[in-house]
């Protein structure tokens, strides 16, 4: 943890002629960690003995990396469990100013269902204690389950009750090291990105339902009597023609009565029918226009007399924990380069330092380990004397590869 204070420009006598230096704005960095010292780690979180069977974490840069010991963060080891560790920094209040969360998430193994998300805390948590249903006040990061829950939570407490995002933010699914950033700003916008670039963006108000509705259907609103619903309609000028009632089926005059038909045995001789080639259907009249058409008739909305604006829905007081409560399915999700600051560009550039270097390295490394495998695998067993004797020596190109 620390606190970083901005360049501020120098006071002193100007000439009238110089130009003002422009005065950079103090950065306050009120949480970073990014497990560069072993064990230590251990002195700053806590875990919590809420459960007896609580999976183990260790330091690790997993199975590929950019950077062996700049790569190294907090990994869990132990599949289908339960993870509850936190760390403490000083209280601060957001208020008046943007509250930046950001750490880096892997997935060492490709991850079936498991959360990897983290939350901030206020000062009274008992990290001891921490559980499930320990109060928090903000949730953000990735969270996977099977094929359809791919998603980032981004979850906020208001008044003690809890309010999912109503969008649908798709998360990284693959086992290269992440990017997660939320910024929440007094002027109640909102940004999510990973790996630095926006990945939903807009106001608290929209996109969480912590207020009733600005506007309500006005339920003493009726439709007009005049007003016409219908697109089309018949056009009342076309008229049947005298000629159209015509029979749909006719005498066949091909045939005629049988001369031994006798009418008091077999009844009254008929010819069988046929389609009449005159007949033209059901008459009906041309659709047209309807040239009174008012379209689809919508309530009208009024006010919401149970709304009142919030602008304090951002802040948060005396937050002063930070911690991950999840459950994984499959283990080996590495959470690396937390950092909490009130300046976005900060942020960004601080990504791109933990980050992006290394997240470029990564994808080499993977390559190389990718293609030495490959010539490990696809290496055919030796037959006979002369190969056997080949096998005993080894290859220099893949061990200097590996």
């Amino acid at each position: 943890m620390r606190a970083l204070l901005g360049t501020v420009a120098g006071s002193g006598a100007r000439s009238s002629t110089q130009l003002e230096e422009p005065q950079h704005t103090i950065i306050k960095e009120y949480f970073r960690e990014e497990f560069d010292d072993e064990d230590e780690w251990e002195k700053r979180w806590v875990q919590s003995k809420h459960r007896t069977d609580y999976g183990k974490f260790r330091i690790s840069a997993g199975r590929f990396y950019g950077d062996r010991e700049k790569d190294k963060g907090l990994q869990t080891t132990e599949d289908t469990k339960y993870y509850s560790v936190s760390a403490r920094f000083r209280p601060f209040n957001n208020e008046g100013q943007t509250l930046v969360i950001q750490y880096t998430v892997k997935y060492d193994q490709h991850v079936d269902c498991g959360g990897a998300y983290i939350k901030l805390f206020p000062e009274d948590v008992n990290q001891e204690t921490l559980n499930e249903d320990t109060r928090y006040y903000i949730m953000f990061g990735p969270d996977i389950c099977g094929e359809d829950k791919k998603i980032v939570q981004v979850i906020f407490n208001y008044k003690d009750d809890y309010y999912m995002i109503n969008k649908d933010i798709k998360c990284e699914t693959d086992d290269f090291t992440h990017l997660y950033t939320l910024i929440v700003r007094p002027d109640l916008t909102y940004e999510v990105k990973i790996d630095n670039y926006v990945a939903e963006a807009g106001h608290l108000e929209e996109h969480w339902d912590f207020l009733p509705p600005k506007k309500i259907i006005d339920p003493d609103a009726q439709k007009p009597d005049y007003w016409d619903e219908r697109e089309t309609i018949e056009d009342p000028m076309d008229k049947k023609p005298d000629d159209w009632d015509q029979p749909e089926r006719i005498p066949d005059a091909n045939f005629e009565k049988p001369g031994d038909w006798d009418e008091e045995m077999d009844g009254e001789w008929a010819p069988p029918l046929i389609p009449n080639p005159a007949y033209k259907g059901i008459w009906k009249p041309r659709i047209i226009k309807n040239p009174y058409y008012n379209g689809i008739w919508v309530q009208p909305e009024v006010d919401n007399p149970e709304y009142t604006p919030d602008p304090s829905l951002y802040k948060y007081f005396n937050i002063s924990v930070i911690g991950l409560e999840i459950l994984q399915g499959r283990s080996g999700t590495i959470f690396d380069n937390f950092l909490i600051t009130n300046d976005e560009k900060y942020a960004e550039d601080a990504g791109n330092e933990m980050w992006g270097t290394t997240y470029e390295r990564e994808w080499k490394r993977r390559e190389r380990q990718d293609t030495v495998y490959k010539k490990i695998n696809d290496k055919e067993e030796p037959k006979g004397k002369e190969d056997k004797k080949e096998k005993k020596q080894k290859d220099p190109n893949v061990k200097d590869e590996l």
